[in-house]
């Protein structure tokens, strides 16, 4: 049976294969830029909701887009084609990480995108180390995503995306894979499974296979 490792202000994360089943390795600490670096260059993410302190993941199975996988369908080529929207990278940060963190979810009654990490991930962008998406309708912004350049690594680390129009934020998401593999990346790191992210072709791996990844 493990046990939760409790973080104080040594930048010290335990080995990932310590976390429980679910993923949860430790708790505690901060989220200034050096520790979420160490983090995601660990194979471990902050995710946690208003009012809990920091709590950091490695789950047991990963949620990864490998290039050759992506799925373009018939009707998002067509719809590219269109040019009904125009996509930008880090134009909008804030605007972007704001509106991941308001706009309704199925089956969610809040965010986990608290003020607190909203304002830790707006300084890794500052830093350089986070990037977003956006997509735009004539001066409207209607989709984005954003997350964690590890450009050491050779992976985008994925956070979170949202859409204000159909289909928008699949074309935020296809751009971001392209952008990536024309940069020589090996994957982007969609942390957990959701059906959104399989549809576009991203699979999981084992915690294992991730670890080799991000450490070849």
């Amino acid at each position: 049976m493990s046990s939760i490792y409790v973080i104080d202000e040594l930048l010290y994360f335990p080995p990932v294969y310590q976390a429980d089943e679910q993923g949860l390795l430790a708790v505690g600490g901060d989220l200034k830029a050096e520790r979420l670096l160490l983090a995601y260059n660990s194979g471990i993410f902050p995710w946690f909701e208003e009012g809990q302190p920091p709590l950091w993941f490695s789950p047991p199975e990963r949620m990864l887009l490998f290039f050759d996988y992506l799925k373009v369908s018939k009707s998002m080529k067509q719809l590219l084609k269109k040019k009904l929207f125009r996509v930008t990278k880090n134009k909008a940060f804030e605007k972007v990480i704001e509106a991941c963190a308001s706009i309704p979810r199925k089956g969610q009654q809040g965010t986990w995108i608290t003020d607190e990490m909203k304002q830790a991930y707006v300084e890794l962008h500052n830093l350089g180390k986070a990037d977003s998406f956006e997509v735009w309708q004539n001066d409207e912004l209607v989709a984005g995503l954003y997350g964690v350049n590890l450009a050491n690594k050779k992976i985008f680390c994925g956070e979170s995306m949202f859409s204000k129009k159909s289909n928008a934020s699949k074309v935020a998401f296809i751009h971001m894979a392209l952008h990536f593999y024309e940069k020589g990346y090996k994957c982007v790191d969609c942390q957990i499974y959701n059906d959104h992210l399989a549809s576009l072709g991203a699979f999981e791996v084992s915690r294992a296979d991730f670890l080799e990844i991000l450490q070849k």
